[in-house]
């Protein structure tokens, strides 16, 4: 399997992977936050998971993955730009991968910032498919997402597929207006921007429906009851109006040792412009630590 990736800034600095969410290209990343952090002193790396964007993508059927191996992709990169160890920042389902590699191999991992994601284990996907279906949740389980995410995917999963590439892309810029929540202006040509970008350079579109069947070949992917296990320094971030995961921020927080959580006014599940400096900030004086 052959994963895309780049690299910015200096080697010499101190390492930054970039990981980020089920599905997702590499440039969600935006450059303007990355020069960001080039600019103080970090070398950043992004890379398109399996079946997104430039990497490599594969008939399912005929070889079938789990997450398991989306996780170990983290390794593969890491071991590509030779890095023992590095400072993992990691988006939405990117901040799973980033809990588990911090759990399973911490000597990898000189700190954890995990930005609008749920906890290592905390079963997300159950909450957000009982939410859509109507059913109660069970006792103890995470916050559900917002009705406004709720209504906005059960109207999509009852929608026909999109007819051609004009009406795919309007699809991609609905569901993005939706993850940017209601705090801050949502910027629908540098939206509709993204997402021909990522329509134009991916390899097959329709492969990252693969992470969904990867999901469901291993649905116990995560392990239980593990944060209090993670070593590295670890910094938590969530927006003020967080669609998809209110409130997990402060579980996760809760769950792994002197952790320190974040809130960033305004910002939902995207990684708006007008978060940038905070957001930058932020990692710069954890990762210098």
């Amino acid at each position: 399997m052959n994963i895309w990736s780049e690299e910015f800034g200096a080697e010499t600095d101190a390492p930054i992977l970039l990981i980020t969410g089920s599905m997702s290209q590499g440039i969600l990343w935006p450059e303007e936050f990355i020069a960001r952090l080039t600019a103080g002193g970090r070398r950043v790396i992004r890379y398109d998971h399996r079946d997104t964007g430039m990497s490599g993508t594969v008939d399912f059927t005929a070889n079938p993955y789990t997450w398991d191996d989306i996780k170990n992709d983290v390794y593969r990169v890491m071991d590509a730009h030779g890095l023992e160890s590095a400072h993992l920042v990691c988006h939405s389902a990117g901040g799973l991968l980033g809990q588990f590699v911090a759990v399973e191999r911490p000597e990898r991992v000189r700190s954890l910032t995990v930005i609008g994601s749920s906890p290592l284990g905390g079963g997300e996907g159950q909450v957000i498919m009982r939410a859509l279906m109507g059913q109660p949740q069970l006792e103890g389980s995470l916050p559900e997402p917002t009705p406004e995410f709720v209504a906005f995917y059960r109207t999509l999963m009852a929608a026909p597929p999109p007819a051609d590439r004009h009406a795919r892309i309007d699809a991609m810029l609905a569901e993005q207006r939706l993850l940017h929540g209601t705090g801050l202006p949502f910027d629908e040509d540098a939206a509709r921007r993204l997402q021909e970008r990522i329509h134009g350079r991916a390899r097959d579109l329709s492969a990252v429906a693969n992470h969904r069947l990867a999901a469901m070949a291993k649905p116990d992917f995560e392990p239980v009851g593990v944060l209090h296990q993670v070593k590295a320094p670890t910094l938590v971030i969530e927006g003020s109006h967080e669609p998809a995961k209110p409130g997990h921020g402060a579980i996760i927080a809760e769950q792994i040792p002197e952790a320190r959580l974040t809130i960033v006014a305004g910002m939902g599940q995207t990684l708006p412009p007008e978060a940038h400096e905070e957001l930058a900030a932020a990692i710069l004086t954890h990762t210098a630590k």
